[in-house]
């Protein structure tokens, strides 16, 4: 199978797309160039974007030309899309910063040697724009009464909506139309949640270039259970190995819901269909097996083949009882901290492994908490250096979760 929109299709990727037959034709018979946009909302990508990330590489690894779209410009405003509220308002040296760590982050996935792919930013073109210009050439194609029929806007008029964010629409539509004028993109591709705002810059082109372009839209990346994979109580799993560690990442894909795991062998990994198939038809205790594949494959794609080893073992070590570190995450603290002590409660939170006392205390009543595999039954526990065994202990929260805490 060659034309890479049957391998997008065959793994579960799309969502919504315009006109298929001739889309997939194009692609059978040109390089396509197409591109997804990245608002800089944070200082790395997250397993949500990873999605459109594989997309990316699938498709340049079929001969086409993908385009990473830093949002500098775009993260500005603000996208009414999927919220109920207004996204926080960042400063421009934020996201200067963030979109140069998301630039080293698509690197590692990405060939940008020879024109292969595209790095851009739309704040090349859209930080300094004459509003009056902008609203004569691009808002007089767009029909207000037409978006607020839209749900990404109807479903915030009664909180309410700014100016500000309503101009989004625009901004992303004029993106798309700046693209096609530099660099000949004729698809655009984002989540299922952005296709009011891809579908306008698919008719922005057409109306003001007479050129047939494309739009496509991916299914979001969901559990069994319809929550958003790569969120945590912790909160999202990042792609950065300082925010989120390879082992950390590892336990995560590995405790994955035995109905999701074919899927996301599917959507994450670039093993065959065939062995998809086969591992998520396995039952009972074998899943576990398709389960630390999954694990493996994903660590190995976004932090590199040693890393994935280093977590699959330090995994299967403490499976197995035993004590080996490997790449399990920790938090380092001075020694003087201990010497009066810290409560366990306020320990849980500043590790990262609860979010507040009242979850933490909920924990360790429900005989949730053990260090070095001892429970921990009293709420009121002091952990003191002698607790500590050559200046290291092990928490462990619940069955799977395992955090180390080091003293210097």
């Amino acid at each position: 199978m060659s034309n890479v929109y049957d391998i997008l299709k065959e793994r579960g990727y799309i969502d919504q797309v315009t006109y298929e037959d001739e889309l997939r034709e194009l692609f059978e018979k040109k390089s396509v160039t197409f591109y997804i946009g990245f608002d800089a909302t944070a200082d790395s990508l997250t397993l949500g974007h990873f999605i459109q990330i594989m997309v990316m590489m699938h498709a340049q690894r079929a001969g086409h030309r993908p385009i990473a779209l830093l949002g500098g410009g775009t993260t500005m405003i603000g996208d009414p899309s999927g919220r109920t509220d207004m996204r926080k308002i960042l400063t421009k040296e934020d996201i200067d910063a963030n979109a140069a760590r998301f630039k080293k982050q698509f690197e590692r996935f990405l060939d940008f040697d020879e024109g292969k792919a595209i790095l851009a930013n739309n704040a090349d073109w859209l930080l300094d724009l004459n509003f009056l210009e902008f609203m004569r050439e691009i808002g007089v194609h767009f029909s207000v009464n037409r978006m607020l029929t839209m749900d990404c806007y109807k479903n915030r008029l009664e909180k309410g909506l700014t100016f500000f964010e309503f101009s989004y629409l625009l901004m992303q539509s004029y993106d798309y139309l700046q693209l096609y004028r530099r660099y000949n993109c004729k698809l655009q591709v984002g989540g299922s949640d952005q296709w009011s705002n891809i579908l306008g810059g698919y008719e922005l082109i057409r109306k003001l270039e007479q050129d047939k372009v494309y739009a496509m839209t991916l299914k979001l990346l969901t559990t069994a259970a319809g929550e958003k994979m790569g969120k945590t109580a912790k909160g999202a799993i990042w792609l950065d190995p300082d925010k989120t560690s390879p082992y950390e990442l590892y336990q995560y894909l590995r405790n994955t819901d035995d109905r999701d795991v074919e899927k996301f062998l599917a959507l994450l990994t670039f093993l065959p269909m065939e062995e998809v198939r086969r591992l998520g038809a396995l039952e009972g205790a074998e899943i576990n097996k398709a389960k630390e594949v999954l694990a493996f494959e994903v660590t190995k794609l976004t932090h590199g083949e040693e890393e994935a080893a280093k977590a699959e073992k330090a995994a299967k070590s403490l499976f197995m009882g035993g004590k080996e570190e490997g790449s399990i995450p920790f938090t380092e603290f001075d020694k003087s901290e201990f010497e009066e002590g810290i409560g366990i409660l306020d320990l849980l939170t500043r590790t990262g492994l609860t979010k507040s006392n009242s979850e933490g205390r909920r924990l360790v009543e429900q005989n949730g908490i053990s260090i070095d595999d001892v429970k921990i039954t009293d709420i009121g526990k002091i952990i003191t250096l002698e607790d500590f065994k050559d200046g290291k202990l092990m928490i462990r929260k619940g069955k799977k979760v395992y955090h180390q805490v080091r003293i210097k």
